[in-house]
């Protein structure tokens, strides 16, 4: 067994030891784990999908776009779901739009860029019924410079996107949190802020709780996010090890 295909066994492990934890009430969903993939070469992200892993997250569009267009990648992983996982730009919608195997866009924070891949989505769908599936990104910790809409905004953007883009599906909310958060302090303020934010959406717009997702927790605080109810972990060093610098 290759030390990434080991490392997600014991990933697996710790994501299933931590939803024995959950309350009841989040006991309907198995957790999604995404392997972020961010500056590891195409030969780890084939070692990963041979161990069984299917979802991988991107950080930024010209590195997927090469990625999702390897011919090794889509040869030896035709079942691969791609997450883009980082701040995107107006500009590289019709790039990222264009990758195969997109599974999900999980950083919407404004109108603007909403509008925007609802109306070019048309363009590269292959099934008029497929619809493109997003979450709406949320600053929780609130730092200034951080992407993610402000808390405030979420139940509008999600009611906007609903209302107005009807070739988005919205699947749920998305954090990056704090970094370097201490979960020795307790529960971190930022998951707990989100679930809050899950919670206002089902109340303010009528979604059913249990259609909403939640991503948040990465490879040092994933096993807390999974007992508060995380659907959706991304975690990258704990699988594939310290990350190459990007000019390597």
């Amino acid at each position: 067994m290759s030390e990434v295909a080991k490392n997600l066994k014991i990933i697996q492990d710790k994501i299933l030891a931590a939803s024995v934890k959950r309350p009841l009430e989040y006991k309907y969903f198995e957790p999604r784990l995404v392997a972020v993939s961010k500056f590891q070469p195409p030969e780890l992200i084939i070692d990963a999908y041979n161990a069984g892993q299917r979802h991988f997250g991107e950080n930024y569009v010209n590195e997927l776009e090469e990625k999702g267009n390897n011919p090794d990648i889509l040869s030896n992983c035709r079942n691969i779901h791609w997450h883009f996982i980082g701040h995107l730009q107006r500009n590289k919608v019709n790039k990222l739009l264009n990758i195969p195997n997109l599974y999900m866009i999980e950083t919407i924070d404004n109108e603007k860029i909403a509008s925007a891949l609802n109306t070019s989505w048309s363009k590269f769908r292959k099934q008029n019924d497929l619809k493109l599936k997003i979450m709406v990104q949320v600053n929780t910790s609130k730092e200034e410079g951080k992407s993610g809409c402000q808390i405030s905004d979420v139940c509008p953007l999600v009611n906007y996107i609903i209302n107005n883009c009807e070739n988005l599906e919205f699947i749920g909310l998305m954090t990056i949190g704090m970094f370097g958060y201490d979960t020795a302090k307790g529960s971190n303020p930022d998951f707990l802020q989100l679930r809050e934010c899950k919670h206002n959406v089902s109340n303010e717009l009528g979604i059913d709780l249990e259609k909403i997702e939640l991503s948040m927790g990465m490879s040092n605080d994933y096993e807390q996010a999974v007992e508060l109810g995380s659907t959706n972990v991304r975690v990258g060093s704990a699988i594939f090890g310290q990350r190459p610098t990007k000019d390597k």
